[in-house]
């Protein structure tokens, strides 16, 4: 099994940054994709950004220019960089990673392990 376990999340005002954390530990794989989704009140979850073992990455259209998502390996880690932080950005953030789909993907279905989630609020 694979645990994962986000941190980093907290309040900031509208403009603001913020960097989630995601630590990966217990059984490693050299091909998978890694991904940060976020499900704000009375909404679905949505992908937001992902990153797959060779580096290449994809963004939801509401945060690309905004958000980074990147991955230390020797870490084991992976991060998301929030600039330009917006109130519609306020959401329970939570990492993700599969080894079903080794492209990537912001289909939560697609994904086989899960963070237990970390809450980010922005303020107008």
């Amino acid at each position: 099994d694979v645990r994962l376990q986000e941190s980093g999340g907290g309040s900031v005002q509208a403009g603001g940054s913020l960097r989630l954390s995601c630590a990966a530990s217990g059984r490693t794989y050299s091909d998978y994709c890694m991904g940060w989704f976020r499900q704000a009140p009375g909404k679905e979850r949505e992908g937001v950004a992902a990153i797959d073992s060779d580096g290449s990455t994809s963004y939801a259209d509401s945060v690309k220019g905004r958000f980074t998502i990147s991955q230390d390996n020797a870490k084991n880690t992976l991060y998301l960089q929030m600039n330009s932080l917006k109130p519609e950005d306020t959401a329970m953030y939570y990492c993700a990673i599969t080894m079903l789909v080794v492209t990537t993907t912001l289909y939560e279905h697609e994904y086989n392990y899960w963070g237990q989630g970390n809450q980010v609020t922005v303020s107008s």
